[in-house]
């Protein structure tokens, strides 16, 4: 129950307030005074007749105008209005105290971190946000509004950092704490090009919880620094461009351009052409010179991607470009030089391609110096459901929807799933779900995905076999659990078929991230 008692400015008139409520046994849940003459007291709820009498004490008071009752405290009221506004705003914000820690987070910014707001409260903000020193920021003299580029869960965000001052005793402003706003990248547009490159942010669009992934992005880390040519490998659809840009935007080459020339199927006079640039005359309706990829990425880079299926022709004229950077443009005697980083990707093995005459060993000895290869999405799961995540968040700032929540049944399936199309086919499955999407869940239903022959037993490979025993057995053990638990789809069903106790699968698929379902679920489908 809250009053709002109308009032003159007397000494003593508080205190005679709560003296009826110590008359009556009740506890001061709350009092809140406004200096325009209002007193608001907060206390648990009272019969009709005992409330009547203590209204007319109330208004017995000396100084007491009036006295009604009121719905909210203003300090609730405030609390309720500023909620639901935060609440309502699609950008993440939180607020800090003078230790960098989190006093409070909305929803938006509870759904990017994937944290819960008990989770989130107290937690240093230093490891959730890089790219910003907050604690330099809060320990300065006089901490000013700021805003810079970053990259969290592989979204771009602008941040922009308020501070939050408080008056003290001495009716002087003290810093105590700062407000946080992610503004989203598709959201600012322009916005938040004018900050110009990201630098080492680009990196963080690589999505690495896995072990694999933190190596591969911290070796291109430090390859990205180089000038040697870079050959990535790796099956379709990992990624091999995403991560050719974040290297060259990590170089001193990125403010400089990035050019990119599917090989794969093009002639050799077009190949060429693309790669060197013609002169006027040089084919028939070439009626003026054409620059190559390599003269219009000057101080940058090109991406030559599936260089595997250049042809010998186009290897022999590259092999001579790598060598000393120089070339002619188709119909031109004259040569020329340029300064450009060289990245290649391929899906094929180079090797074997050498091994069968189909590619020049000179120059897969040239590319085989720097070498970064990305491991397929079925050997990364791990990342599967934050590549999930960032996708229908990319895909919901796109389009301006409110994200929906992901069944477990649903984290199940896509991370057991094979992926032949990796990273590519991942996001394509997502985007049409989320295309259809009706509800306010994405669930198992809303996926549209074709049967694919999963083997029990991974091939002896190299990465089977990396780490300790320990590891080698965890890996295994994973992939029996995976095939077996789709056709025995419960922990009692699954502990029967290997002959072993109910708890010990449990245990297990709990392990390896494998179980979504409740057990009360599973026994009732026994």
């Amino acid at each position: 129950m809250r009053l709002e008692v109308f009032c003159e400015d007397r000494l003593g008139l508080a205190r005679e307030l709560l003296d009826l409520l110590v008359a009556r046994n009740l506890d001061l849940r709350g009092i809140e005074i406004d200096p325009q003459g209002r007193i608001y007291l907060n206390f648990p709820p009272l019969a009709f007749e005992p409330f009547r009498a203590m209204m007319a004490d109330i208004r017995r008071i000396s100084g007491v105008t009036d006295v009604r009752t009121v719905e909210f405290m203003p300090s609730e009221r405030e609390h309720r209005a500023l909620d639901a506004i935060l609440t309502a705003m699609p950008e993440p914000v939180l607020s800090i105290d003078l230790k960098g820690r989190v006093e409070l987070a909305n929803p938006a910014a509870m759904a990017l971190f994937a944290q819960g707001y008990d989770q989130m409260h107290h937690l240093p903000i230093g490891p959730l946000i890089d790219g910003f020193n907050f604690t330099r920021w809060l320990e300065s003299e006089q901490p000013l509004p700021d805003s810079r580029p970053v990259v969290i869960m592989g979204q771009d965000f602008l941040l922009e950092i308020i501070p939050i001052h408080l008056t003290s005793e001495t009716d002087q402003l003290a810093i105590a704490g700062g407000v946080i706003l992610l503004k989203s990248a598709v959201r600012m547009g322009r916005q938040l090009q004018q900050h110009g490159p990201i630098d080492d942010r680009e990196l963080g669009h690589v999505i690495a919880v896995s072990q694999k992934m933190r190596q591969v992005r911290e070796q291109a880390r430090k390859l990205a620094m180089l000038d040697a040519p870079l050959l990535i490998s790796g099956e379709t659809g990992t990624g091999k461009d995403l991560l050719a840009h974040a290297c060259h935007m990590r170089s001193a080459r990125g403010t400089h351009p990035f050019l990119a020339l599917n090989c794969a199927a093009l002639p050799d006079d077009v190949a060429e052409s693309e790669l060197f640039g013609h002169a006027a005359g040089a084919y028939p309706n070439a009626l003026e010179g054409k620059k190559g990829f390599f003269e219009q990425a000057q101080g940058g880079s090109v991406l030559l991607d599936e260089i595997g299926e250049m042809s010998p022709n186009m290897q022999t004229k590259l092999l001579r470009f790598l060598n000393d950077g120089t070339f002619r443009r188709v119909g031109e005697d004259r040569e020329m030089h340029v300064d450009v980083r060289v990245y290649c990707a391929t899906q094929k093995n180079l090797l074997e391609l050498v091994h069968e005459g189909h590619f020049r060993e000179d120059l897969y000895y040239r590319l085989n110096v720097l070498t970064l290869n990305l491991p397929a999405l079925r050997d990364r799961p791990d990342d599967i459901m934050p590549l999930a995540t960032l996708f229908i968040a990319q895909f919901c700032d796109d389009q301006g929807m409110t994200r929906p929540a992901m069944s477990p049944e649903l984290s199940v399936m896509l991370t057991q799933y094979a992926w032949p199309g990796n990273v590519r086919q991942l996001k394509n499955v997502l985007y049409r779900a989320m295309a259809q999407l009706e509800s306010a869940e994405l669930t198992v239903s809303d996926i549209d995905l074709p049967q694919v022959a999963q083997p029990l037993v991974a091939p002896i490979t190299e990465e089977v076999l990396d780490g300790s025993l320990d590891d080698i057995s965890k890996r295994f053990e994973r992939s029996v659990l995976t095939h077996l638990y789709r056709s025995y789809p419960s922990t009692r069903k699954l502990a029967k078929r290997l002959a072993v106790s109910h708890t010990a699968i449990a245990n297990k698929l709990r392990e390896y991230g494998l179980s979504a379902k409740k057990t009360g679920e599973e026994e009732g489908e026994e």
